[in-house]
């Protein structure tokens, strides 16, 4: 895989300073971390997933996630485990007769409900569990937690595999306030054993927000809702220490449809004035789509630290990876920093003498900005996620 393979090679070498590297699921731990991306969740019931995969239906998908937990009803459980073995089975088939390429597998999980449930599915997989990239863990708890983990170990060790967990935290004992950092300090030091196999810490901050019967509305972020915003920052604070960091990915945004606004679009036209009246039109067609705010909110992961996102929509693929390319300034920036730790200088005007980088304070962040510039590649001077977006033959609105 690589994130923009489908735009034009005239396009890519137009707007990339560095262009992305390739990565497969056995690509390193780090690189597969960042590349995760928009992460879209298909319902385990979905009976197209293999013929999705072998026809590139979506654009830019490089990762998803074949859910047998809340995406699906209990009636459908059993159903719905039979068609994501049937749909893993053809894709292994598939790859075996040449009609896929192994190179061009999309990071597949499963989110199961139970350690029971991980472990009959993979029994029927057999062979074909090597499709998998790993398992999502929901309602995440030191408790089940450990259950889950220890059957990830099994399944690794019996079937000679590097299957990866992703935790998601997303329970009562995690947003309320009293029992928050009891519950998250036992989860840290449970994934801190496991450390080499979790890839990824998620949350849930839909389930998360149904505790207090709250739902953001398609003109908020979800940094807007207090109580969720401070359960994120503790989350943060925890997982994100660049002693022993875990890669902390963005919450689910839930709209893709056109309806009332009660606020402004949040998206500045500005930007697309230069390409006439193709450019307001494609901007218009953002902002039926609730794009304005999902692209506010994925600018205020990453101020916040967080890497990738959970989406449940194709439309929310490409603006979440245009928006994950590093810009020109930041590489610079973190280029010269790196390049200096060992100097004298303790601290220097940035290329574009607009500020100053200080070469320990911002050393941690340069390292993530050269690891993310591998995975999604580094604009050039004066490009932006709207060079990306704006490719017509790449336009999914």
């Amino acid at each position: 895989m690589r994130h923009f393979d489908y735009i034009s090679k005239d396009k890519e070498a137009a707007v990339f300073y560095q262009a992305p590297v390739r990565f497969t699921k056995d690509s390193g731990r780090e690189m597969l971390a960042n590349s995760l991306g928009a992460t879209l969740y298909m319902p385990g019931t979905r009976t197209s997933i293999c013929a999705d995969i072998l026809s590139n239906k979506h654009d830019g998908l490089t990762s998803l996630v074949l859910c047998l937990e809340d995406a699906i009803s209990d009636k459908e459980i059993g159903k719905a485990e039979w068609n994501v073995i049937t749909q893993l089975q053809q894709l292994a088939m598939n790859i075996e007769k040449g009609l896929l390429s192994y190179e061009d597998l999309p990071l597949i999980f499963i989110r199961v409900r139970n350690k029971e449930q991980m472990q009959f599915v993979s029994e029927q997989l057999g062979s074909s569990l090597a499709m998998l990239t790993g398992f999502v863990f929901p309602k995440f708890s030191f408790d089940c937690g450990q259950r889950y983990l220890d059957t990830l170990h099994a399944l690794n060790a019996t079937n000679s595999l590097n299957l990866y967990g992703m935790p998601i935290l997303e329970t009562a004992e995690i947003i309320y306030k009293e029992t928050r950092l009891s519950a998250l300090l036992d989860i840290k030091q449970l994934l801190d054993q496991n450390f080499n196999n979790i890839l990824n810490v998620r949350m849930g901050a839909t389930d998360f927000s149904g505790l207090f019967g709250i739902r953001r509305s398609s003109d908020t972020t979800i940094y807007d809702i207090a109580v969720i915003r401070d359960c994120i920052a503790d989350i943060v604070n925890l997982f994100a220490r660049s002693e022993k960091e875990y890669t902390v990915s963005g919450p689910v945004w839930e709209y893709f449809k056109k309806g009332d606004r009660i606020f402004k679009p949040q998206l500045r036209q500005s930007p697309f004035e230069s390409m006439g009246k193709e450019g307001l039109s494609f901007r218009e067609g953002m902002l039926n789509q609730y794009l304005d705010g999902l692209i506010k909110e994925v600018n205020l992961d990453k101020n916040n630290g967080l890497t990738g996102k959970t989406v449940i929509h194709p439309t929310h693929i490409k603006p979440v990876h245009a928006l994950s390319v590093i810009t020109f300034e930041e590489y610079m920036d973190a280029k010269s920093i790196i390049e200096s730790a060992n100097g004298a200088a303790g601290v220097m005007k940035s290329q574009h003498s607009n500020k100053m980088n200080e070469i320990k304070p911002h050393y941690n962040w340069a390292k993530k900005i050269i690891a993310k510039a591998n995975s999604y590649g580094v604009f050039h001077d004066h490009n932006s996620y709207i060079d990306i977006l704006t490719e017509p033959e790449t336009l999914y609105i």
